[in-house]
């Protein structure tokens, strides 16, 4: 196991468009499939609930580390935590970047996810098994949203 998720997209899209649908808790929560309570707003904890079909009984919940516009976008949260008994305030959290860069007229995003060697060796593999797949699953939900609504 690593302790480094990196994925990349070249989307046909300007910066703006993408910063937008990453930081507008409505548009992020169209392709992100989270119903957000409320704005980002950095240091702030950031509310929802799961849209996704099969885990709409969990809560998201992330603290918003860094929005610097239109080129980094990150927050913290606690990766795959789906069960509903358990709590998971006392782990480690990871860390979530999403990097901008203009790319030919449209936007290469960056997504990295660290910190999966902090996370409780009994849920490393899984959290990390888990959200390497759901990161390329959610890059294709931002490029599908951003074709979409521009």
């Amino acid at each position: 196991m690593t302790n480094i998720i990196e994925r990349r997209i070249e989307l046909k899209a300007p910066v703006s468009r993408v910063w937008r649908a990453l930081t507008d808790h409505r548009e992020f929560g169209q392709w992100f499939r989270v119903k957000l309570e409320g704005p980002f707003v950095p240091g702030e904890v950031s509310r929802g609930q799961i849209t996704y079909p099969g885990y709409e009984h969990i809560k998201w919940e992330a603290i918003v580390q860094k929005m610097e516009p239109e080129r980094l976008f990150s927050f913290t949260w606690h990766p795959y935590a789906i069960d509903p008994d358990v709590d998971y305030s006392a782990e480690p959290a990871t860390l979530v970047e999403f990097r901008l860069e203009p790319k030919g007229g449209g936007t290469l995003l960056t997504v990295t996810e660290t910190g999966f060697d902090a996370i409780p060796k009994d849920r490393q593999f899984e959290a990390y098994r888990m959200n390497e797949a759901g990161w390329t699953e959610q890059l294709q939900n931002i490029d599908r949203h951003v074709k979409r609504t521009a």
